[in-house]
């Protein structure tokens, strides 16, 4: 949804702003100020009303339309384990955690003024509810469980630890009936959404309010593509190979 470029000044109107770049909504909604019906106030204004500092807000709205692009030419496969894994847990468990809880808040109060006029709006719930009950859990897991003993598995064959053998025990099997089966199931729920939304393409005339909760959605299914493909592609072979290249010395 609509990452046009935008002037944000003070005499900017709050719907015209979060109507360019559905991103600054966080913003307002931190601020208690509203953006979608009631969002034809200047930024002063709309700040002024609620008592917070128009040239903060100023400033967390520049930031929040700043966009970082990660090169397509980077091989994942060729970095450090260590890294890899500081980087899911870094950029892709922290979006995780923070976005899924704000984004079903945010789906729900929608829901609870519209679900009449968009009745697809009680399955896309559900749906969004199974997703939550499924990542924060696989999350925890993973940084509890699956990624220190991954760092252990590697730190152990980097070193060439002559007893590595005896603390090895099978990745495959708790890998394969766990997190594979988790992914599959993320993959069915995304699947699902993008069904329930038209891949994230509003009806016309809708509100402004709408059309942020279809784009959160949509940028929590790109984040989920690459984590999961990280994970699922990269990170989990590449430590079963080191394992078995352990075992079979």
């Amino acid at each position: 949804m609509f990452l046009k470029t935008v002037e944000i000044n003070n005499k900017s109107l709050v719907a015209y702003i979060v109507a360019q770049d559905y991103r600054t909504a966080d913003v307002f909604r931190r601020h208690g100020i509203g953006y979608c019906c009631g969002g034809n106030w200047p930024v002063d204004i709309a700040c002024q009303m609620q008592g917070v500092d128009a040239y903060k807000v100023q400033a967390e709205l520049e930031a929040a339309v700043r966009t970082i692009h990660v090169s397509n030419q980077l091989d994942f496969a060729d970095w450090d384990i260590d890294f890899l894994i500081n980087y899911l847990i870094n950029i892709h468990h922290r979006y995780i955690k923070k976005a899924l809880p704000e984004t079903q808040q945010l789906l729900n109060d929608f829901a609870k003024e519209h679900i009449k006029k968009f009745p697809y709006l009680e399955e896309l719930e559900k749906q969004f509810d199974l997703l939550v009950k499924q990542l924060l859990p696989s999350v925890k897991q993973e940084e509890e469980i699956i990624f220190p003993y991954i760092r252990q598995v590697a730190y152990a064959h980097k070193h060439k630890e002559p007893h590595a053998a005896l603390f090895i025990r099978t990745l495959r099997k708790p890998v394969e009936k766990t997190i594979y089966k988790g992914h599959e199931t993320v993959t069915d729920i995304i699947l699902s959404i993008r069904k329930l939304t038209n891949t994230y393409n509003t009806p016309e005339n809708v509100c402004i309010n709408h059309k942020v909760v279809i784009a959160k959605l949509k940028e929590l299914d790109n984040d989920l593509m690459q984590h999961l493909y990280l994970e699922q592609s990269v990170l989990f072979p590449r430590a079963m190979a080191i394992e078995k290249e352990i075992l079979d010395i």
